[in-house]
């Protein structure tokens, strides 16, 4: 009886510590969208594994990560699904946006900024899922 009241305390104490057995661990990815540029520009990442990718628009001109088709083949949280407007997430200067996903199924994806002439000057990239 005592083995199994110490079994239960344990089991208890890592749910607490752990936050439970079935949560989820998300790993974060930072994305810095500069005047020109993407930091970093190949984005390496494994299908069914959970990501919260911050963007930030260090730059001193609006931006946006364009990635139609990646957003298309990941699962967004419900929560995030309004950050982005047919797969661009756009920003300010000065803003962020975190955007939790989930991708689903292995491939390149490019990425770039719409905005007149970025993508031409350097702001474009790749998303490796494997």
């Amino acid at each position: 009886m005592k083995i199994a009241w110490n079994l239960a305390a344990a089991v208890v104490v890592s749910f607490a510590i752990g936050g439970g057995a079935l949560a989820q661990t998300v790993t974060p990815i930072n994305i810095s969208l500069t005047n020109y540029a993407f930091t970093p520009s190949t984005i390496n990442l494994k299908a069914g594994t959970t990501y919260r990718m911050h963007f930030s628009n260090d730059g001193s001109k609006g931006h946006n990560f364009n990635a139609p088709e990646f957003f298309a083949g990941s699962q967004v949280a419900r929560t995030d699904e309004s950050k982005i407007d047919e797969g661009s997430v756009e920003l300010d200067s000065g803003q962020a946006a975190d955007i939790t996903v989930t991708p689903s199924r292995a491939g390149t994806y490019s990425f770039d900024c719409t905005h007149f002439m970025h993508s031409m000057l350097g702001m474009h990239g790749k998303i490796i899922v494997q």
